[in-house]
């Protein structure tokens, strides 16, 4: 140790330049660091959205209590026009007329050859 010590001291500045030299002509292998970029490209994310979630037996839940509302509904409007409909009905009078006298196409038909 003692002798590479003094050839540094002999050197200088020099040594040490010539180890940080050596150390940045190191050429990088090109496919690893291409490798590294890709792997992180390719990480899959977690796919996020903004749609509902739909749940169809909470549908049919609604569209059940809608159809019991909508029969209780028609129920009273049967019991309200029952009640209303207790008047008693008058009857519409139809007035017939007599038979006319029949037509006489006989006599219709000289007075007109006269004319």
């Amino acid at each position: 140790m003692k002798i590479a010590d003094k050839a540094v001291e002999q050197l200088g500045t020099k040594a040490i330049m010539a180890k940080n030299k050596s150390k940045g002509q190191k050429q990088k292998n090109v496919f690893h660091v291409v490798n590294k970029q890709a792997k992180h490209k390719n990480k899959a994310k977690p796919v996020t959205t903004s749609l509902k979630h739909i749940n169809a037996a909470k549908k049919e839940k609604k569209v059940d209590s809608l159809n019991k509302i909508f029969t209780d509904v028609q129920r009273e409007v049967k019991s309200v026009s029952k009640c209303t409909g207790q008047e008693p009905k008058k009857q519409a009078q139809v007035i017939r007329e007599q038979p006319r006298e029949s037509v006489n196409v006989d006599g219709t038909a000289q007075l007109l050859s006269q004319l």
